[in-house]
């Protein structure tokens, strides 16, 4: 993995002729034009704001998009976000892209999906494997205001997003594809299908292919748009359904080769879990954490940092860091070394899923009846409640990050634990906002690689980091409870090693299902550890919170909470560390600032 990451990235699809703009020329970084986003969709709060909570929570109501933010971020260029720079838009690194689409995700998260992210999941699969035709009329298409969406290939015992596929057979001229999906995200008002179709028989490799179906090459009496679908939660999204019927495409409508589309999902999947988790997921919970805040600054008692509150929002906010951490290090891992990700992008969006679904649930408690309340100040916690878990969902959820998770079981057994510096992942992943990155689609991989490579990288930084942390003992008693606790992960990490090696050694594989998704569940928590613990060593690169990332008490007391999920005997930290984080926390709550690794200004 070194290597890629040293060598950098190449452009991430070949140059060809740009697309002439529509929107605004949003000039700067990722975080420059997160900002700009930011300032625009204004204060949350602000009862006349027209993008404020009171309008996206009507619209929510209503089952509706909200009209008037959708025209802006139209005006702003969203989509030219989603277009890569060598096409016309401004598309370079996925953690830049993150970070513009969190002020979104912060407000509305059905909002980021719809108006937004979904256009990307379906023209990564164009950019990965299209050719020029393909990649040039899809940038043009977003770019000039039209809407892209995707419809994935059936999944066994899937939910009804997932239900449902289209089959294709040769014809003269192309092919001929049939099939009904009943929940697909803007099939009413897309111009363009990115599909998943059937080509062949059976559940192998070459059972699909991907097919551009652009609307304008299809004969209207072929394609029929279904009514929109009652979702419970993200109910300003547009679901409804698409049914081809005998519909014929023209052959150049293939993306890739023919058979290549189970290969095609595994390799932009990557890209999609790492956006849900470092956008929607990383942001919706941001939101949901300033509205216990809130509620607690309220209260009769008002901001008391002692007692269970505190200490449930110091938990939430170290989970929230810590799996920020975890996210980071996965998008800046797909700028850089792409080939690695396959893994790491699948622990990312298992991991990140779980742990901020159990936070919400402890943030509801906080907030007690506020948490029901429909109201524009706290009515968007019970949205993110119903909205959250729909986005977590993504591509089949928590069974689909398994799937490519267990197999990798194998390979962790047979790999060096001894973190030799040459095997650590290096520095430039956990520095959040660490430089211009540019994500290279073309090597996107669907096999995982070395075991001691990507993935692996950042439990070998595991080891690494708990061996310097060794050296800092002498800073005080937090520093030196933060490196017992390295060191009792860094033995987790050996006994893991060991688990898969008993595990893989039985003859009876198959039978081992159970034992092996709990040992996925102990990988994904070691891997977001691991984070912590790098982020806290490399914060004085390029944040703009190195006093709190740099500290020990936010790595403290995250590695306290990991340690009791995987069942490790670890002592409650040292006096002080709640009360201090609750601190921080309401310190940037005042002061207007996220509460992820960038602590960015809000509105």
């Amino acid at each position: 993995m070194n290597d890629s990451l040293t060598a950098g990235a190449d452009a991430s699809v070949a140059a060809g002729p740009p697309a002439a703009p529509r929107t605004l020329q949003v000039s700067g970084d990722g975080s420059a034009r997160a900002q700009y986003i930011e300032d625009l969709l204004g204060d949350p709060f602000a009862a006349d704001n027209p993008h404020g909570q009171r309008a996206l929570l009507a619209a929510d109501e209503r089952r509706e998009v909200p009209e008037a933010t959708e025209e802006l971020l139209d005006r702003f260029g969203l989509a030219a976000e989603f277009v890569p720079k060598t096409l016309g838009g401004r598309l370079t690194g996925v953690e830049g892209l993150a970070q513009v689409l969190r002020p979104v995700f912060r407000r509305d998260v059905a909002l980021g999906f719809g108006a937004g992210m979904t256009a990307l999941f379906a023209a990564s699969v164009v950019w990965t494997a299209g050719d020029e035709r393909q990649r040039r009329d899809t940038a043009l298409r977003l770019l000039d205001g039209g809407r892209t969406t995707i419809l994935h290939r059936e999944f066994a015992h899937a939910n009804a997003i997932l239900r449902g596929e289209y089959t294709a057979r040769p014809a003269p001229g192309g092919y001929v594809v049939d099939g009904r999906k009943d929940v697909v995200i803007n099939a009413d008002r897309a111009d363009a299908f990115v599909a998943y179709v059937r080509t062949a028989p059976g559940d192998g490799p070459d059972s699909h292919s991907v097919f551009l179906l652009e609307t304008g090459r299809l004969p209207a009496h072929a394609v029929h748009r279904l009514p929109r679908a009652r979702t419970h939660g993200m109910r300003g999204a547009h679901y409804a359904g698409l049914e081809l019927d005998q519909c014929p495409v023209p052959a150049d409508a293939l993306v890739g080769r023919l058979g290549e589309g189970v290969s095609l999902s595994l390799r932009t999947f990557q890209v999609s879990r790492a956006l849900v988790s470092g956008g929607a997921l990383v942001g919706g919970m941001d939101s949901a954490l300033r509205y216990a805040v809130r509620a607690v600054s309220e209260s009769r008692r008002g901001l008391v940092l002692r007692g269970r509150r505190g200490r449930v929002l110091a938990g939430v906010f170290a989970d929230l860091l810590a799996c920020d951490s975890l996210a980071v290090a996965g998008l800046r891992l797909l700028d850089m070394a792409p080939e690695h990700a396959l893994v790491p992008s699948a622990a990312v969006k298992y991991a990140v899923s779980a742990l901020l679904h159990e936070d919400l649930d402890e943030l509801a408690a906080v907030l007690g009846a506020r948490g029901y309340d429909r109201g524009p100040t706290y009515g968007g916690f019970q949205k993110l409640v119903r909205d959250l878990p729909v986005a977590g969902l993504g591509h089949a959820g928590t069974a689909d990050t398994q799937v490519v998770l267990v197999p990798h079981l194998r390979t962790l057994a047979q790999a060096t634990w001894r973190g030799e510096a040459g095997h650590e992942a290096p520095a430039a992943l956990f520095t959040p906002g660490g430089g211009d990155t540019t994500l290279d689609f073309r090597r996107l991989d669907a096999e995982p690689r070395d075991p001691q490579s990507g993935c692996d990288g950042l439990l070998a930084a595991l080891l690494g980091a708990a061996a310097r942390l060794d050296g800092k003992r002498e800073r005080g008693p937090r520093w030196a409870a933060l490196a017992d606790l390295a060191r009792a992960f860094a033995a987790e990490v050996h006994s893991l090693a060991e688990r898969c090696a008993t595990l893989t050694r039985r003859p009876a594989a198959g039978a081992l299902a159970p034992a092996a998704y709990v040992l996925v569940d102990r990988y994904c928590l070691l891997l977001a550890a691991a984070s912590c613990l790098a982020v806290c060593e490399n914060a004085a690169h390029g944040t703009s919170d190195r006093g709190l990332l740099a500290e020990p008490d936010w790595a403290l007391l995250a590695l306290t909470r990991f340690g009791r999920r995987l069942g490790l005997e670890v002592p409650d930290p040292p006096d002080g560390i709640t009360q201090d984080l609750a601190a921080q926390l309401v310190d940037r709550y005042r002061r207007g600032r996220s509460f992820d690794l960038y602590g960015m200004r809000l509105a």
